[in-house]
């Protein structure tokens, strides 16, 4: 299991990261995250921002050159020079704005003054930001405005504003979505083992289901949370990502085997995909993720209070997913043949022998796993 877990950490990082990028508007989430990641602490651009801020000065950086760019631009001089943080806070004394490669590799111009269209609306009040504001929904590239007077670093993607805080107080509020990671990871633990011990027993409920899926999403959403941090920490940020790592092993595994176990078989009346029901516990407000019945309705049941005490039975691919060394190839054909976890539970090695596939070595693994399972369940429940 611990070797599953580990191996479910990247694609529960990458789920989460992805997720993250879609609290942005759009694809634009994408675009801010990685802008931030450019700018994070560690990087020489967040360097020459510093140096600016220190020198008490201003500046306008634009990140990434065009022809829409270039049509905004008026005056200054063409470098085409290799950045460097101690460049970019020179060149920022000059009177105008600068212009970087979209890798952050060369200072292209500075000195210039960009002239975006008026019409753009703006809340912005400085002349500074308002430019800047404007410039990023022009083009297609992120744009840094140093307030000399404030002394704070804005980006701007798009309309967006994120200002850029000193690393500790990133930290302090990551450490505090950490700790509140831990206590939902060990409450979901809890429920997650409840839940097995049931599937031995076959005694699972709706209601046993959708704690679990509730649990299993609410993890994910504070993990997405602290995933935007370690963008925006950068370097700063690797003690917080390797605990993110190990908090969410297998997580989103978890979340799929759960509803490939328990969506309904398509009916008449109603049909969802396991990719259907993932996607609308994702799209669930937090407000109704707290309550199992909307939860119950994303999953494809139909929600009433009643039908929480409902019995339903696990086809398996949770429970087989446990088992050491076991393909997907191989799980898939498993619980296809015997269609529920009870005759996968009550099945012989001779019976497992028949799944093609399925050696006996390998049915005399499987049968020996789901006991070991179904023996360490039942012992974690009631002892």
């Amino acid at each position: 299991m611990a070797a599953n877990d580990r191996a479910g950490a990247a694609p529960a990082r990458k789920a989460a990261a992805d997720s993250a990028s879609r609290s942005g508007t759009g694809q634009d989430g994408g675009l801010m995250r990685a802008s931030l990641s450019a700018v994070a602490p560690g990087t020489a651009l967040r360097d020459g921002l510093e140096r600016i801020l220190r020198g008490n000065t201003g500046g306008l950086i634009v990140l990434g050159m065009d022809k829409t760019v270039e049509s905004l631009c008026t005056g200054g001089f063409v470098l085409d020079v290799e950045f460097t943080a101690t460049r970019l806070r020179e060149l920022c004394k000059l009177d105008g704005a600068l212009i970087l490669d979209k890798d952050i590799t060369k200072i292209l111009r500075a000195g210039v003054q960009l002239v975006p269209d008026p019409t753009i609306p703006t809340e912005e009040t400085g002349t500074r930001h308002r430019t800047a504001d404007r410039v990023s929904k022009q083009v297609n590239f992120p744009v840094v405005s140093v307030s000399q007077s404030m002394r704070l670093i804005a980006l701007y993607v798009d309309g967006q504003r994120r200002v850029l805080e000193d690393s500790a107080a990133i930290l302090s509020r990551a450490n505090q979505a950490l700790a509140t990671l831990e206590r939902y990871k060990l409450r979901l633990d809890e429920v997650a083992g409840t839940l097995s011990a049931l599937e031995i027993e076959d005694l699972v409920t709706v209601r046993d289901v959708t704690a679990v899926a509730q649990r299993l999403e609410m993890v994910r959403r504070i993990a997405t949370e602290i995933a935007e941090y370690v963008v925006e920490l950068g370097t700063d940020g690797r003690l917080l990502s390797l605990q993110l790592d190990e908090l969410i092993a297998g997580v989103e595994p978890e979340r799929e085997l759960v509803a490939r176990d328990y969506v309904p078989e398509p009916t008449a009346k109603r049909s969802r995909t396991v990719a259907e029901a993932m996607s609308e516990l994702d799209a669930l407000p937090q407000s109704e993720l707290i309550e199992l019945t909307t939860v119950a309705r994303a999953l494809g049941y139909t929600g009433s209070p009643e039908s929480l005490d409902s019995a339903v039975s696990p086809r398996g691919y949770r429970l087989l997913a446990k088992v050491p060394r076991l393909p997907n190839t191989v799980i898939e054909r498993l619980v296809e043949h015997f269609g529920g976890l009870q005759k996968l539970l009550a099945a012989s090695v001779d019976d497992l022998q028949a799944v093609d596939g399925v050696g006996e070595a390998r049915a005399r693994s499987v049968r020996e796993g789901l006991s070991r399972l179904a023996e360490s369940s039942i012992l974690e429940r009631y002892v």
